[in-house]
């Protein structure tokens, strides 16, 4: 549903964005990951046709953004970062105007109009100013002013930057349900909001995409090493030399406990390899107590950490 082949922005001698690919099939909401200032901004403008790129391609339901921009609009939702709302508008006067302004026939706009409000849980505020709605509120009606005239493709840039904690749910709770009936791409630096709202997320750092096809929730088919936590009673020197002959094991770290002869064992293993029943099995037939075992899987933070660095990210 979108397809983006090297894409590129240049401002003058700064470079915004270089060379991104990545694509979201349809009704998939993708997270777009990166740091502040790593060009997801920039990329979601151009895929609304609000700025064109200095090089590359974009297409929306088989439309390039740049030579067919109109069917282009026609077929996207777009939220800004800064929802573009009129604040001396009532809730249901201001989708009714986006509505005229997007081309709904008269016909159907009353019950577009009704629909987005719904959907977006507006129903009690319709009448109200938007300049009285809190910020969670003002992030529905953005919402609903992009998906308004129904379209398969929805542009989210930061959707819940600002809102308080509950916001924050009712927001990613709205744009979940989202899903299926659009395809959505959803640009963020906060690693919860994709965990908890994406399917797949693609990162991208200093104006190029560092790392996609990520599951959102990466605990199967992770390129990241597994690690295993165990905690044994009695003496271990025995079976570190098998357990170190298991062959996925690539590190060992032995940590005493001054617990009568406990001892924590730290293992890594290659990616996507389940190697927790040859740990039990050789502590075990050792005759030792096996007192504890944790498989620590790979995160999306843990990856993001892996391919950004290690910089402070919200």
């Amino acid at each position: 549903m979108i397809e983006v082949e090297h894409l590129s922005k240049i401002y003058g001698s700064t470079v915004a964005i270089q060379d991104v690919d990545f694509s979201v099939n349809s009704g998939e909401i993708l997270g777009f990951l990166g740091p502040n200032g790593a060009g997801k901004t920039t990329t979601m403008r151009i895929l609304a046709g609000y700025i064109p790129s200095s090089t590359g391609t974009a297409r929306i339901a088989g439309y390039d953004v740049h030579e067919q921009s109109m069917q282009v609009r026609q077929r996207i939702g777009y939220l800004p970062e800064n929802p573009p709302l009129y604040p001396d508008m009532t809730v249901e006067s201001f989708i009714n105007f986006v509505a005229q302004i997007k081309g709904i026939a008269a016909g159907d706009r009353i019950i577009k109009v009704n629909s987005a409000i719904e959907r977006c849980q507006l129903t009690e505020k319709r009448s109200v100013l938007i300049r009285k709605l809190s910020k969670g509120y003002k992030q529905r009606v953005g919402i609903a002013q992009a998906i308004v005239h129904d379209p398969p493709v929805i542009i989210l840039d930061e959707p819940t930057v600002g809102l308080d904690p509950k916001q924050i749910i009712e927001v990613r709770n709205l744009i979940k349900s989202l899903a299926g009936q659009h395809t959505v791409i959803l640009s963020t630096h906060i690693l919860p909001e994709v965990s908890m709202t994406c399917d797949r997320a693609t990162i991208i750092n200093r104006g190029k995409v560092v790392k996609t096809d990520i599951p959102a929730n990466p605990t199967q088919d992770s390129p990241l090493k597994s690690s295993y936590k165990i905690e044994v009673e009695g003496d271990i020197t025995p079976i570190i030399p098998l357990l170190k002959n298991i062959p996925e094991v690539i590190e060992l770290q032995v940590n005493p406990i001054e617990n009568n002869y406990h001892s924590a064992i730290s293992i890594l293993a290659q990616p996507n390899q389940e190697i927790g029943k040859d740990i039990a099995a050789i502590i075990v037939n050792s005759g030792l107590g096996l007192l504890e075992m944790r498989r620590d899987r790979p995160t999306l933070e843990d990856i993001f950490l892996e391919v950004v660095g290690t910089g402070e990210v919200k």
